[in-house]
């Protein structure tokens, strides 16, 4: 299928400007043209899109998703059947595609099965980058079983997978070891610990330091010898710098670190992807669908200290990529990530967190977050510009006239 948009204003993220009108051409799923003039001969379009006043952007990326979690009613969860599960991670994944996300970047979960049906069209979706199962320790952030049904190990070097795929729960360096390995075997693209507590967990306190330096490091050396990554969920600065010192190379949230940690992963060119919406729609929305009081308690302060955090961690020059981690009843609200940003930062620094940063960390330069010749054809038409009023991506039904994922309308308003 070729798609031709015209006039359209496209945006640079690595430029930080709007560089003009351009005529994009697709043909399949790549972008094959980026013209200051009309398509080059011979051209017929299967599709022609006027984007006149309107904004070409690259399709969003969200780096901090979770496909597994249709609901913040933990209790029905863990009462799910696999099939219902199932039906509820792949009206995520569709929903996420027409919020203008074109990839993202599972931080958790054994989502083979729903990459391999969007692959194969069975259901639509974005282009998922996944880290497979979770690795916690005993009572850690990854650890939901209920107390009941928790069985006493015989040995410290046992994994066990917990019934929705969600986590291996391993402790000690060798459980470590093969809980990566068996990931990797699987096809992660990277790896992801649990190395402090959390608001979603029943199991820890918030402030918990988890796993130790000689299981962290066994996790990295797995992840270093398949040239990938491993990302650590941390809040505080002790499982920060646990993290970063023993090879993680990425931290998720980073809600409460200092300046000395800030200072720590920008000299060791860690990258820090923060997650502001999900602790606002949780205070939000959490009591009505289900969510436990002991996770709305936990939830207190944590926004804003996370709106804290992004001005420490911009003073210490650490690279921000931009995620949600958004549950079940709140990923609607994908989008207000954007916005949440937008007054804590310039526009231009989040849509490069979202478009620079992000591809980097689903290992996709080049690929996706650019609108140029031989890039993914995912694209978003908006009607506002991005940079002027970047709050504006934040209602996608209102404003965003136009969706297309691997070379497919997903959205059209003419």
């Amino acid at each position: 299928m070729i798609i031709v948009i015209r006039h359209g204003n496209v945006l640079d993220p690595v430029a930080g400007e709007v560089i003009g009108e351009r005529t994009v051409v697709i043909d399949g799923d790549r972008i094959v043209d980026v013209a200051e003039s009309g398509p080059g001969p011979g051209v017929t379009a299967d599709l022609e899109i006027d984007a006149a006043g309107r904004f070409i952007l690259p399709g969003f990326i969200d780096a901090h998703v979770h496909h597994t979690f249709p609901t913040m009613d933990f209790a029905r969860l863990v009462r799910m059947s696999m099939i219902e599960l199932s039906i509820g991670m792949a009206q995520c994944a569709e929903a996420i595609l027409h919020r203008g996300f074109t990839t993202v970047r599972d931080t958790g979960g054994a989502i083979a099965g729903l990459v391999a049906a969007i692959g194969s069209g069975l259901t639509p979706g974005p282009h998922i980058v996944r880290a497979g199962r979770v690795i916690s320790q005993t009572g850690g952030h990854g650890d939901f079983r209920a107390g009941s049904a928790v069985e006493v190990p015989t040995c410290g070097c046992q994994i066990h997978a917990d019934h929705h795929g969600n986590a291996h729960i391993a402790d000690g360096p060798d459980a470590c070891r093969k809980a990566a390995r068996f990931e990797l075997r699987e096809g992660s693209d990277f790896l992801k610990i649990m190395s402090s507590g959390g608001v979603a967990s029943p199991s820890d306190p918030f402030d918990a330091v988890q796993y130790t330096p000689e299981e962290i490091s066994a996790i990295t050396t797995e992840a270093d010898h398949r040239h990938t990554y491993v990302t650590a969920h941390a809040y505080t600065p002790e499982a920060i710098t646990m993290a970063v010192d023993n090879g993680v190379r990425c931290i998720e949230h980073a809600n409460m670190i200092d300046a000395a940690t800030a200072a720590r992963m920008a000299a060791l060119g860690a990258t820090m992807v923060p997650t502001l919406a999900t602790y606002r729609a949780m205070e939000d929305l959490g009591a009505k669908a289900g969510l436990p009081q002991a996770n709305l308690d936990k939830n207190k302060g944590v926004f804003a200290a996370g709106q804290r955090s992004i001005e420490i961690a911009r003073a210490a020059g650490v690279e921000l990529g931009l995620g949600t981690d958004l549950l079940g009843e709140a990923q609607s609200r994908q989008n207000s990530e954007l916005a949440i940003r937008a007054e804590l930062e310039p526009a231009v620094d989040v849509l490069r967190s979202m478009y620079v940063t992000n591809a980097r960390l689903c290992r996709l330069e080049g690929e996706i977050g650019v609108i140029k010749p031989g890039a993914r054809a995912d694209i978003v038409i908006s009607d506002v510009d991005p940079i002027a009023n970047l709050a504006g991506l934040a209602e996608p039904e209102a404003n965003l006239s136009a969706i297309i994922a691997k070379g497919r309308p997903v959205r059209l308003r003419q």
